[in-house]
């Protein structure tokens, strides 16, 4: 019987494309689904046999910690570089989507509290 092993909603592609490869070096059949044209699916890893859904979990957990160390590992590169992006660095590269950005938050905390603190009056 068919099982879901892994949720592919916000995976990047590098990474889904790894992972399809490490499935098909162990011989561990798999297909995908997609979300569909309207987004509402699932798109999902499914496994024909589930029988190998712990090896297949077990491999996967095992890539995500090896991936998650390499960015750790890479972004401390960059911090000793001097080359990391701050939100400082990101407020001076575009001020003006800043500045509309707190504005609209702005507005929208108005627009969600005004009815209350208008309520007692």
């Amino acid at each position: 019987m068919a099982v879901k092993l892994f949720k592919l909603r916000h995976v990047p592609d590098d990474e889904l494309r790894e992972i399809q490869g490490l499935l098909e070096a162990r011989d561990i059949g798999f297909y995908e689904t997609s979300a569909g044209a309207w987004g509402i699916g699932t798109p999902a890893i499914w496994l024909h046999d589930d029988t190998q859904l712990e090896e297949a979990k077990a491999l996967i957990e095992a890539y995500q910690v090896e991936r998650a160390e390499q960015a750790r590992a890479q972004y401390a590169e960059q911090l000793a570089a001097g080359e990391a992006t701050h939100l400082l660095d990101r407020v001076r590269e575009n001020p003006l989507r800043f500045l509309l950005f707190v504005a609209l938050i702005l507005f929208i905390l108005y627009a969600s509290l005004a009815p209350f603190l208008e309520f007692g009056q």
